[in-house]
């Protein structure tokens, strides 16, 4: 009873009125990086298809979606996505010192590790929509693709 009353004066005068907008600053890293996952996501599919519409070779597309499925583990092609995250780390300096944030870097690598399971997430499901389509007619395999990305990206 002693404590409620001050704990609850002090977050509705030195907290609450900064929520919204420390809240909007952050996500400007945040969302960047989720839309450099979409990208980069976008991005290899789309070369998965440009490479069977040259090849039409069913093996190089099986190699192909098995080399997407390791995309999520892939630190150098990931690397821009968590760059953008990296921005954070600058921002959250001034939560720092204004209203005692620690654990930084904790922020920053959980927001990371979401990004690489929201790959997975969506390398897994590509595989899981695409697989049954694979013995499809090779002239039908490309559009199909390009069906299954734009039902992941959704």
């Amino acid at each position: 009873a002693t404590v409620s009353e001050p704990a609850q004066k002090c977050c509705t005068e030195n907290i609450q009125p900064f929520l919204t907008s420390i809240l909007e600053e952050l996500m400007g890293p945040v969302s960047s990086g989720f839309t450099e996952v979409r990208s980069l996501f976008d991005k290899e599919v789309n070369e998965i298809i440009q490479d069977f519409q040259k090849t039409n070779d069913m093996t190089k597309l099986k190699e192909n979606v098995d080399q997407l499925m390791n995309l999520p583990f892939s630190s150098v092609k990931m690397d821009p996505c968590y760059l953008k995250v990296n921005l954070l780390q600058e921002l959250l300096q001034d939560l720092k010192s204004r209203f005692k944030v620690y654990h930084i870097d904790f922020v920053i690598q959980r927001t990371q590790n979401f990004m690489q399971e929201l790959m997975e997430n969506a390398v897994y499901t590509f595989e899981q929509l695409f697989s049954p389509s694979r013995q499809a007619d090779s002239a039908k395999v490309a559009t199909t693709i390009e069906k299954v990305k734009l039902r992941v990206l959704k």
